[in-house]
């Protein structure tokens, strides 16, 4: 395959995902792909099997879970010196997540694709401290950094999100910060190893609207910085419409509709979708009538 022909493959590309626990089919012939650097939106209520999609994708279902399909995540060939050069790029090839060993996928869980959720408090160790847990998250996939290396990567993962005074704040523990400065803490930890994908469950639903503002500010920072490709997992289509390029529409463990994120912001064409947006609150609303539902 030629660098061309690899440049051109999604680097993620989920393929009639199923999601089984027992007999109820939680999700139904799930299909999306992100390009490198794109962040998609996959928005719906409650339920709709937005989360067991992303667990699914980084294999953390439990084992009663039964899931079909494929997703594949294009990653760099080889490894180490063994890189397979072509016109002076490295070779790439996509990889099913669902069929890999175990033993692989924790290589790859962390470092070519990072999750970051909903509550960073049940996220975090309340036991350990934040720089000791962001260590950890370097160590598991780099092992032999040296103590003052690890130091300054810490360091330098706490200033990229912004967190204030690292250098006096990395021994405290997560009850020590609010809760926009412990979601900080989560992101640090997944951006430490340089993934290429980021997976974001429902980042900002426990912040408040201020704080929320900000975490999306810092994740579309670190989208353009490092030329990170995201899946923005929210119920809130406003939000999602802040931060994605495309947006899947998902409901009752299916996806109705999917663009690029204008077009079914202004040109919705299912109803579901239409009711979503409906149900938006805007400055142009009429307050004496109530707002739409589902």
């Amino acid at each position: 395959m030629s660098f061309a022909e690899q440049s051109r493959l999604p680097l993620l590309e989920v393929r009639d995902l199923r999601i089984a626990f027992g007999q109820h089919e939680a999700v139904r012939s799930v299909s999306f792909a992100i390009a490198p650097g794109e962040t998609l939106g996959l928005v719906g209520e409650s339920g709709s099997g937005k989360s067991a999609t992303s667990f699914a994708m980084m294999r953390l279902l439990p084992p009663s879970a039964t899931v079909q399909g494929e997703v594949r995540l294009t990653v760099e060939s080889g490894g180490g010196s063994s890189h397979v050069r072509e016109s002076g790029h490295w070779a790439s090839k996509a990889v099913d997540l669902l069929t890999l060993p175990e033993s692989s996928m924790r290589r790859l869980r962390g470092s070519s694709v990072a999750m970051i959720f909903q509550e960073p408090m049940t996220a975090l160790n309340p036991v350990m401290t934040v720089g000791r847990q962001i260590a950890e998250a370097l160590l598991a996939h780099a092992p032999k950094t040296s103590r003052s290396e690890l130091r300054e990567r810490v360091l330098a993962a706490m200033r990229e999100v912004a967190l204030p005074e690292p250098e006096r704040r990395i021994d405290d523990y997560p009850h020590q910060f609010s809760g926009g400065q412990r979601q900080r803490i989560v992101i640090a930890m997944a951006i430490i190893n340089k993934p290429k994908l980021l997976i974001a469950d429902e980042p900002t639903t426990a912040l408040d609207v201020t704080v929320q503002a900000q975490i999306i500010a810092l994740l579309k920072q670190l989208r353009d910085e490092h030329g990170l490709a995201m899946l923005f997992i929210s119920h809130d289509l406003a939000v999602v419409s802040q931060v994605a390029d495309k947006v899947a529409v998902m409901r009752h463990g299916e996806i109705v509709e999917q663009g690029a994120m204008m077009d079914v912001l202004t040109r919705p064409e299912h109803a579901y979708t239409r009711s979503l947006l409906a149900s938006v609150p805007t400055m142009m609303t009429d307050r004496a009538r109530p707002l739409a539902t589902l």
